[in-house]
């Protein structure tokens, strides 16, 4: 972009130059048709070719106005993609750590049989609660399952029953926790829904 730019300006300061040499040759034309008194026909020649130039020009300054304009929807695209990326910068992170949220989740779902066992399982528990605060300083949250109604937005519905005791359409239970940054989904709930 910024060679054609180079270009664009080399070639309007030709241009420029061209107008300028042809309209000092016009009034040295001028000045001796003047002084000779030529007929009118002689006259009327430098004046097409100023007026071929004028044209040239515009069109070389349009030329300059549609680069310009490329040029600034370019660099608010750039702009616009490195915003995108800072609000985003941790979603290959949180993509890596999922795995290993999962596990922990499991981890914590165990029934503690002994006291080493309640011990080991509250530093799981501290662990946990420290990868998700980290993720919530990020931007990122779980997103909302059971109970509320599906929405194939943030639920992948890997099962469906008939329940009375629930409305149509409603969330039962989760399988896998779905979880979104800021406002875009990273995985959603694996769920079983109720017809």
């Amino acid at each position: 972009m910024n060679e054609e730019m180079k270009k664009h300006t080399e070639g309007n300061e030709q241009t420029e130059e061209a107008v300028e040499t042809i309209i000092s040759d016009e009034l040295e034309v001028e000045t001796q048709a003047d002084a000779q008194g030529t007929d009118n026909q002689e006259e009327n020649k430098p004046s097409e070719q100023l007026d071929e130039l004028k044209a040239k020009l515009d069109e070389a300054e349009n030329r300059y106005l549609r680069l310009y304009a490329d040029f600034e929807n370019f660099r608010r695209r750039a702009r616009l993609d490195q915003e995108a990326g800072e609000k985003y910068r941790a979603q290959s992170l949180m993509t890596n750590l999922l795995p290993a949220i999962d596990n922990l989740e499991r981890a914590i779902a165990i029934e503690p049989e002994n006291e080493q066992t309640k011990a080991l399982l509250e530093g799981v528990k501290m662990v946990y609660r420290a990868v998700i605060d980290a993720l919530k300083q990020e931007g990122a949250e779980q997103i909302e399952a059971v109970g509320v109604e599906f929405d194939p937005n943030f639920h992948q519905a890997v099962m469906q029953i008939e329940d009375e005791q629930y409305g149509s359409n409603i969330v039962i239970e989760e399988f896998q926790k779905g979880y979104k940054l800021k406002d875009r989904v990273i995985r959603p709930s694996m769920v079983k829904v109720n017809r």
